[in-house]
């Protein structure tokens, strides 16, 4: 049976902006999910400890008032966030999060910010976006969750609630696999190499375009499935 065909787990995170570096939980939710349907579900409404910026609030639909008075302490979510999520791994479960080097690394910086202990090891990963990218070049249109699970055929039924969005992109991860028997065929491990290189190529490309565009300093970083500080780099 391929990878498609066993328990996967859907990962997203709802946050306070789109930078992963600097931006910080508001929700989470991790979905584990067999043949398409949810098996088992946790989610989390995390206090950020700062302002939740009106354009966030307007996407997700959490208040910075909300978050402060039922959501729990950022640390002790980072923190079961990520323990959920190296069990799963533990185990060889494979995760799915959508656009993973912007969730992982969120929360991968919530766990530093913290002081708390990173990852013990991550993978195996399976992002849709990064995938379906890489084996659909060419076709145009927007890359965005709702317009990829369109493409494919997924009901996005409430589009940035967590749970929601983390079901929706394990839908799409098999609905790729059922579409491209190349990536049916791989294993979680080697799917993991391979969106590594994907994406690596997608960046060196990007930069490229953007540079030729005018920007000759841009930096695309090619890091997949998490970004890490500038600094701690070596």
């Amino acid at each position: 049976m391929t990878w498609h065909g066993e328990p996967l787990v859907g990962f997203d995170l709802e946050t306070t902006g789109t930078e992963p570096l600097e931006a910080r939980i508001v929700t989470a939710a991790v979905v584990e999910v067999r043949g398409g349907e949810v098996i088992r579900q946790r989610t989390w409404l995390a206090d950020p400890g700062i302002r939740i910026p009106a354009q966030a609030s307007a996407v997700h639909g959490i208040s910075s008032e909300r978050a402060a008075a039922e959501g729990r302490p950022a640390a002790e979510v980072a923190q079961e966030v990520a323990e959920v999520l190296g069990e799963y791994w533990a185990r060889g479960v494979p995760v799915v999060a959508y656009n993973a080097p912007f969730d992982l690394t969120l929360l991968s910086a919530e766990l530093r910010r913290h002081g708390l202990a990173p990852f013990a090891g991550i993978g195996p990963v399976i992002d849709p976006y990064t995938i379906d990218r890489a084996v659909d070049r060419y076709r145009r249109g927007k890359r965005t969750l709702e317009a990829v699970c369109a493409e494919y055929g997924v009901v996005l039924d409430s589009a940035h609630e967590a749970g929601a969005d983390a079901l929706a992109a394990v839908r799409v991860a098999t609905a790729i696999a059922d579409r491209h028997t190349s990536v049916a065929e791989l294993t979680p491990a080697r799917l993991h190499e391979r969106q590594i290189q994907w994406y690596a190529e997608w960046a060196a490309d990007f930069e490229r375009f953007l540079r030729k565009k005018g920007n000759a300093d841009a930096v695309v970083d090619a890091a997949w499935p998490v970004r890490e500080p500038v600094a701690s780099r070596p």
